[in-house]
């Protein structure tokens, strides 16, 4: 939100930023003690999996979907995120039958699991 305004003669302006997750919850109120990018379930699936990973301490993350030619396709989640256990409902139903890999990135972590669209 932008915005700008007048108060007893003084001039400013306001940058307020409100982020919502979007597709991504966490899933339990447990702390992580370390990273980890679990198998997505169901695999294979159509056209709807979970991928659930874990995340120790605050920091910025990337989920990020790649075709079978190390192409990557998509930005699964692009932001900062509290420590906690997460969950992704991800939908494949744009993409077509076969394999794909997925990656979390996090600091000087990184971890890579493969799933099966078959439609």
């Amino acid at each position: 939100i932008n915005g700008t305004g007048k108060y007893n003669s003084v001039r400013g302006s306001i940058v307020m930023k409100y982020s919502q997750l979007i597709g991504i919850e966490p899933i339990s109120n447990e702390i992580p003690n370390r990273y980890k990018l679990f198998q997505n379930y169901p695999n294979p699936f159509n056209p709807k999996t979970k991928i659930k990973f874990d995340v120790p301490k605050r920091g910025f993350v990337k989920l990020l979907l790649y075709d079978i030619l190390g192409k990557e396709l998509k930005t699964i989640v692009n932001e900062e995120l509290k420590p906690g256990v997460y969950e992704i409902d991800f939908d494949g139903s744009s993409l077509s039958s076969g394999a794909y890999f997925y990656k979390l990135i996090s600091g000087d972590f990184e971890d890579t699991k493969k799933m099966i669209i078959v439609k």
